[in-house]
């Protein structure tokens, strides 16, 4: 195909005026380009977790699509405009309802790796295409040397992104939620490439094409509508694939999604799912805090620290010791702690935890707290209990770093003992044993243990690794006076603590802020 130089456009308004409106176009596609680049990446990391790798595939396919986006453009200059309007109009409707799409085959099919791939490229070759289409109907506004006119793209380009990458997590998200900030997100930008080309440039078109784009907008943004009008039904019916039928709580906080399923009349055990990720079964949750709290209380245990476990489960197991004078409880989500305390189902199963005097609350990131001058000087505490998410999923890698048991045993007693969740021992079991490293690393002992899960369990629930970690050699043992324990008996622990040691893998390197070593 021949390229012709640009003609010049006949335009409504002055040639300034036409540039400046050109540029405020760019500003605007660039801010929803970065919103559903971030969209991808934020709603991914929920259903898939590791948020890591989510953002390197997703960055990694847009830059390359956008390449292929540019080089496809050059076919279109000739016809720059409708061709720019085109563009528009399919990154709008892409865009915004990638959110639901990759909700949907996520909730339905149990996999949203493939979408999240195929959309990543739709949408880097449709934002790739748009550069080389602007600066052909930018140049046919008014003539400028080609680092000019590419400069002037890019500075509006760039600005647009900054405004993009900061309005979605302190505008969109919060206010409106990842499905209904998508799809405005997808509106706004079919407004914008819409109105650009039909008014600014509408001396470009024949009727025949301004019908079509005019009509093909309009189906854009009915159809953008109808699927925000429907985004609760929608989010109901997803939520019930994913959870089953009986989900009584859905709430999305500041931190996470939180779910409560059963725990109602119907007498269904409660289950507690903390974005997707099942935390708490009501049917078999006590021998997972039984294991966790109870060798960790076989010595000294008047003061208590408990790291995450905002449920109240692992402080019931605690205040079922009579000699335990304060439990300090750190939690970064308000909203699960709110739910520990109101919600009749788990309240009846962490027994009114939070009603106890000798219980404190403080909602703040574990990490933060501990470092903080004001977490170090409230100890020390006999026991220290981090009842944390699984050490895999990348935001809690931190929490499982030599930093932060560092920070830990700032606070911990020099008799004290530290009880650590560590994962499947069974099915990721050099996830286990790098924490285990990662704790002798800061100079304490350990003895790892594990509760093995009943042959009839559902799959989505783990087996649970245990270790119990002290200054001195510990002697995992139940206390003298251990309230009676339905699924642990001092035989059953040192089985369990026999098996696992009996794994043990060695010569594993701890994990640290800048090397963290968990894997999915």
């Amino acid at each position: 195909m021949v390229h012709h130089p640009p003609v010049p456009a006949r335009l409504p308004v002055p040639a300034g005026l036409g540039r400046l409106l050109v540029l405020t176009t760019v500003f605007v596609c660039a801010a929803c380009g970065l919103v559903y680049e971030l969209e991808l990446v934020a709603l991914a990391s929920y259903l898939i977790g590791d948020s890591v790798t989510q953002a390197s595939v997703v960055l990694s396919v847009m830059v390359f699509a956008m390449g292929v986006g540019s080089l496809l453009a050059k076919r279109l200059r000739d016809r720059a405009a409708v061709g720019f309007a085109a563009v528009e109009a399919g990154l709008a409707l892409t865009g915004g309802l990638s959110a639901m799409a990759l909700y949907a085959c996520f909730a339905w099919y149990g996999q949203a790796r493939p979408a999240l791939v195929g959309f990543s490229l739709a949408i880097g070759v449709l934002i790739g295409a748009e550069v080389p289409l602007l600066m052909t109907l930018i140049q046919r506004i008014r003539r400028q040397d080609a680092g000019g006119a590419v400069a002037d793209l890019f500075a509006a380009d760039y600005v647009g992104a900054l405004v993009g990458g900061l309005a979605f997590p302190f505008l969109l998200l919060p206010v409106l939620g990842q499905l209904t900030g998508a799809l405005l997100t997808g509106a706004v930008n079919a407004v914008a490439g819409g109105a650009l080309v039909l008014w600014l440039f509408r001396g470009d078109l024949s009727a025949r094409a301004r019908w079509v784009l005019v009509t093909a907008n309009a189906l854009v943004l009915v159809l953008l509508a109808v699927c925000s009008a429907l985004t609760g039904p929608f989010e109901r019916a997803a939520r019930n694939a994913v959870y089953g039928a009986d989900v009584r709580v859905a709430v999305q906080s500041e931190v996470q999604e939180v779910v409560l399923t059963g725990g109602g009349a119907d007498g269904q055990p409660l289950s507690l799912f903390l974005d997707g990720r099942l935390r708490v079964s009501g049917d078999d949750e006590y021998r997972y805090h039984e294991a966790l709290v109870h060798p960790a209380m076989a010595g000294p245990h008047r003061d208590v620290l408990v790291l995450g476990g905002g449920d109240g489960l692992a402080v019931r197991e605690l205040l079922r010791y009579p000699d335990v004078g304060s439990v300090t409880v750190v939690e970064l989500d308000s909203a699960v702690l709110r739910l520990a305390r109101t919600d009749a189902g788990l309240v009846a199963l962490n027994r009114g935890a939070y009603r106890d005097p000798r219980v404190r609350v403080v909602a703040a990131d574990a990490f933060e707290w501990l470092r903080a001058p004001r977490g170090a000087a409230e100890g020390p505490y006999d026991v220290v209990i981090s009842d944390l998410p699984d050490p895999g999923v990348t935001p809690s890698a931190k929490l499982y770093s030599q930093e932060f048991y560092g920070l830990v045993t700032r606070v911990l007693a020099p008799g004290g003992r530290l009880a650590v969740h560590g994962g499947d021992l069974d099915a990721r079991p050099r996830t286990f044993w790098t924490v285990d490293a990662t704790v002798r690393s800061v100079g304490l002992r350990t003895a790892p243990y594990e509760v093995r899960a009943p042959a009839a369990r559902d799959e989505r629930r783990p087996g649970w690794g245990f270790l119990l970690a002290a200054r001195s050699p510990v002697r995992l043992r139940l206390p003298d006076a251990h309230p009676y324990l339905p699924s642990l008996t001092p035989e059953k622990l040192g089985e369990e603590a026999h098996e696992a040691a009996r794994r043990r893998e060695t010569g594993l390197l701890p994990s640290t802020l800048m090397h963290p070593r968990y894997a999915q």
